[in-house]
């Protein structure tokens, strides 16, 4: 995927998966592309209609949550293309957890029990439901690794305010427990998830994607407690199947690794899955259609010229 040259367009900026151009009046234009992303590596081959999968998604989800908190979506013109606010980002992952899988239970396992400045309990076992969700930060980071990071250490070294803090921790547990909400409607539960947020005029205002498969991890509700009880794997929806798939063929983003081979049959299921949780968590039918360039670059076009 080559990158555009718009109209009027002030700056471009290359994400793992996103190409995000800006323009005058704090307006973006953010395409999500079919590059797939893991342990902050881009994989060499992209996935059909990965794009698309996110974009709606993200779109439809963040119209879902407009009452709780602004958010920087203006328009989606095409199936991979949202046009929206330009925010001064706040240089924070708010990461919320429901439950203790993942990076929390591979941290869990170690022994500690202390992660990003939360105290957890004894006794959990995987996917455990925590009493109440917890915010589990990271920060940001431009190139390489995120970092786990405390409340404290936020606040001290001035990525927020305490007043920010509060807003943002609010906002993102009202976000999450709506997202559990509109997941426990299609039979899901989602078990974590991540949130950016910005300034924009001053207001604290929600960013980025949301409740998507690269950004949130979903659980079917169906046969969770007997998994649980069992200790067996929960059939899930996320992006973390292909981290699990990385990690079996000894790759985790570490120096030294290679990224292994991805034949067009896992490719295609990497595919499935996606849409499959597209039309889990919308409740409706996905209508594919393929990345035209042509296509794309004309309708961003004219939907930026509307805010210019």
């Amino acid at each position: 995927m080559q990158a555009f040259t718009f109209p009027q367009q002030t700056g471009f900026y290359r994400g793992k998966v996103r190409d995000v151009y800006y323009f005058p009046n704090q307006v973006l234009a953010m395409v999500a592309s079919n590059r797939i992303s893991a342990f902050d590596v881009v994989l060499p081959k992209p996935i059909p209609y990965k794009g698309q999968v996110l974009n709606q998604i993200a779109a439809h989800m963040l119209q879902a949550t407009a009452d709780i908190c602004p958010n920087w979506l203006l328009q989606s013109p095409n199936a991979y293309t949202t046009v929206g606010k330009l925010c001064q980002p706040f240089k924070i992952e708010m990461v919320v957890r429901g439950n203790l899988t993942g990076h929390a239970w591979r941290t869990y396992q170690t022994g500690a029990r202390t992660l990003c400045g939360v105290q957890l309990p004894n006794g959990l076992r995987e996917n455990d439901f925590f009493e109440n969700p917890i915010i589990t930060p990271s920060t940001k980071a431009a190139e390489g690794h995120d970092e786990d990071i405390s409340a404290e250490e936020i606040i001290n070294q001035q990525l927020a305010t305490e007043a920010e803090w509060q807003q943002l921790c609010s906002y993102a547990l009202a976000l999450f427990n709506r997202g559990k909400e509109l997941a426990a409607e299609k039979g899901l539960i989602l078990v974590d998830t991540k949130y950016e947020f910005g300034l924009y005029n001053g207001v604290i205002t929600l960013m980025d994607e949301i409740h998507t498969p690269d950004s949130s991890r979903y659980f079917y509700a169906d046969g969770f407690e007997e998994n649980l009880a069992a200790g067996k794997p929960q059939k899930q929806l996320s992006k973390e199947f292909v981290r699990q798939w990385l990690i079996d063929n000894n790759f985790m983003g570490k120096e030294g690794q290679t990224v292994p081979a991805m034949s067009d049959e896992w490719i295609q299921t990497i595919s499935n899955r996606y849409v499959e949780l597209f039309e889990k968590v919308t409740g409706t039918q996905f209508q594919p259609e393929p990345f035209n360039e042509a296509a794309i670059f004309e309708t961003t076009n004219n939907c930026v010229q509307e805010y210019l």
